[in-house]
């Protein structure tokens, strides 16, 4: 039998098995694929062009998934063949190595009395490999880099932080947009009322009095900063958004950005505009990568990095939910300070000024570092679950886990329920408004006129050249003529 100590090659397997592995493999794969791609279908038919294309990103990170995959499979040979001196390989451990010893005992017993000869031959099969390179490295008097089952655990590691980061994001926006669906009623309301109502009638809003500076403003100085802050962390949590604020922050974003229409569907452009957000959001960015690296460094035995990172999103959410909640205070302090009573209706007037660094993309930036640390979280969780067992020395204790699992629920509920419906609208009170204001056939015509433009405008800068040149050359000819009389 050929193959060495690590089993036999494909020269000596039986073809039946060969053939029922790849059904399997290639049937689960075409069935993924005709998924997204009846999916894609799907959102093109209802005209969902920003969830087509976070679909298309889905479909990036699935492909540099099988990419890494095939790195990993192709350099394994030689990555376990690299050989390094012993005594660097006992530090910087996820688990003491009394600790693996007794894990191993365990192991070993529990395979051979529940799976009896099927479990022993692979368990031979591993330990054959494991012997392999033993020795191969041995034979130098060093141990292996990376063993061929420590290998293919984080290849398996990689696949399901990939899939549970992608499901995640998914559940969010599912969740988030139902929850801005019920304000849909309100627009529907207001827009009723512009209808019915005598546009000739002005009224005179005596500002203290109006729902949305009640809800939100706690007077002046430090009473003021304490006050204002503290209601804003604590309105992230009951009622994140009421019907005062929906109305107001609409009239002050189409007072802005389209004055001359008072019909504008807000709620239709801010729905078009966070799933315009959603396709930055689903994608597992190179800086992300670089965070998992840093993880998989720090995770030494005692320094229960798992758990203390658990508080990182946690944090940032809480953080981002309070600043979004302290514009719309800030918004109301506004007003509230410059005018006792005004003519009209109630009027707020956006500024990126409101936002960190003065730029409202960056709260988007925190939220996708926040959903992909809480999947990155639930990932490691799962695959230490599943690969490892509950028990596992990188599980930690109880007093451990369940807190990890607490935070990671939280922060996914108060994600979806509050934090993005609010990232919805109060990110539309910045300076300038998205493409998304303009409907897909809008934008398409608004490209198109100006490719035209340019190119006509090229033509035209053409042709002027043209004719200067050809001016300078008959001017040229009769100055040399002149000359030559002379």
């Amino acid at each position: 039998m050929a193959g060495g100590g690590e089993g036999p090659t494909l020269e000596f397997t039986p073809t039946w098995v060969v053939a029922v592995v790849c059904t399997v493999i290639v049937g689960i794969s075409l069935a993924a694929e005709r998924a997204l791609h009846s999916g894609g279908k799907y959102l093109k038919r209802k005209k969902q062009k920003p969830l087509y294309e976070a679909l298309l990103k889905v479909k990036e990170e699935l492909m540099l998934l099988g990419f890494i995959s095939l790195l990993l499979t192709v350099f394994q040979n030689r990555i376990t063949k690299i050989c390094v001196k012993p005594e660097i390989m006992d530090k910087w451990l996820p688990c003491s190595l009394d600790h693996n010893d007794q894990t191993n005992e365990d192991v070993a017993h529990f395979s051979t009395s529940l799976f009896g000869g099927i479990a022993g031959y692979t368990r031979r099969l591993l330990a054959a490999g494991g012997e392999a390179q033993q020795g191969y490295c041995g034979k130098k008097h060093k141990v292996p880099l990376l063993s061929v089952e420590a290998f293919h655990h984080l290849h398996i590691f990689i696949f399901v932080l990939a899939i549970v980061h992608v499901t995640f994001c998914a559940l969010t926006i599912v969740f988030g947009g139902l929850k801005i669906h019920q304000w849909k009623k309100w627009e529907d309301e207001h827009s009723k009322e512009i209808n019915e109502a005598d546009e000739v009638q002005v009224k005179i809003t005596h500002v203290q009095e109006h729902d949305f500076v009640k809800d939100h403003f706690w007077g002046i100085g430090k009473n003021y900063r304490l006050m204002g802050w503290l209601h804003s962390f604590l309105n992230q949590f009951f009622r994140s958004v009421t019907r005062s604020d929906y109305l107001t922050l609409r009239l002050g974003f189409i007072t802005t950005h389209c004055k001359g229409n008072p019909k504008f569907n807000f709620h239709t452009y801010m729905v078009r505009a966070l799933e315009d957000d959603f396709k930055r959001v689903v994608g597992i960015s190179w800086y992300l990568w670089i965070f998992v690296v840093l993880f998989m460094l720090m995770n030494v035995d005692g320094w229960h990095a798992y758990f203390w990172i658990a508080f990182v999103p946690f944090f940032l959410l809480l953080a981002v939910g309070t600043k979004l909640q302290h514009v719309i205070t800030q918004l109301a302090h506004e007003v509230a300070e410059k005018h006792i009573a005004i003519e009209g209706e109630l009027i707020v007037q956006p500024s990126d000024e409101h936002f960190w660094f003065g730029k409202p993309k960056f709260v988007l930036f925190l939220i996708h570092f926040i959903l992909f640390q809480n999947a990155f979280e639930m990932a490691f969780f799962f695959w230490i679950w599943v690969q490892y067992g509950f028990t596992s020395c990188i599980m930690g204790k109880v007093k451990y886990i369940i807190p990890r699992i607490v935070i990671g629920v939280f922060i996914q509920v108060l994600c979806s329920y509050s934090t993005l419906p609010l990232y919805a609208i109060v990110t539309q009170m910045g300076s300038n408004f998205k493409k998304a204001i303009f409907d897909e056939d809008i934008r398409l015509g608004l490209v198109g006129w100006a490719k035209k433009a340019r190119r006509r405008k090229a033509s035209i800068d053409a042709s002027s050249s043209g004719t200067g040149s050809d001016v300078g050359v008959q001017l040229g000819k009769v100055n040399q003529k002149t000359t030559t009389k002379s």
